[in-house]
């Protein structure tokens, strides 16, 4: 199948992906849960304890009870599936999730967000992405929405 030339995406300003700060999350973690060998790798589980949040339009706390399930593949890479409550300084609830992929020094990640408080559904609405690190007692994201 061949692409014609009017079926492409043309370069205009709308069609520009840009991005703005959104929130960067500090994640405090107990040691990991090492399952060991399954399947499709090495997998692990680590529980979330806590820590915090703070951006432009939201900040608050990371609960604990969350936790991320790891998998390192036979390639190396290292596959991320984060499930989280966050809770705003105004006490409302968000399920922060994401998938991402770890090669090499860093995180890169998917997160999506679910709330039922209306002062922050913008984020039932946005797509964001994400870049982080780990650290000896957790790990940081940074979370940039697409525009």
């Amino acid at each position: 199948m061949s692409i014609r030339r009017r079926d492409v995406l043309k370069p205009v300003a709308a069609t520009a992906l840009t991005s703005r700060p959104l929130m960067t999350v500090t994640i405090a973690a107990a040691p990991p849960q090492k399952l060991g060998t399954v399947p499709h790798g090495i997998r692990s589980i680590v529980p979330v304890t806590g820590r915090d949040f703070d951006g432009p339009r939201l900040r608050g706390k990371v609960l604990p009870g969350g936790g991320d399930w790891l998998l390192l593949r036979p390639d190396g890479v290292l596959e991320l599936d984060l499930r989280i409550t966050l809770e705003t300084d105004d006490h409302a609830l968000i399920y922060m999730t994401f998938q991402g992929l770890r090669h090499g020094s860093y995180f890169r990640t998917l997160p999506r967000f679910e709330t039922s408080t209306g002062t922050y559904a913008f984020l039932n609405r946005i797509v964001s992405v994400g870049v982080g690190e780990a650290r000896p007692d957790g790990a940081v994201h940074r979370i940039d929405e697409i525009l």
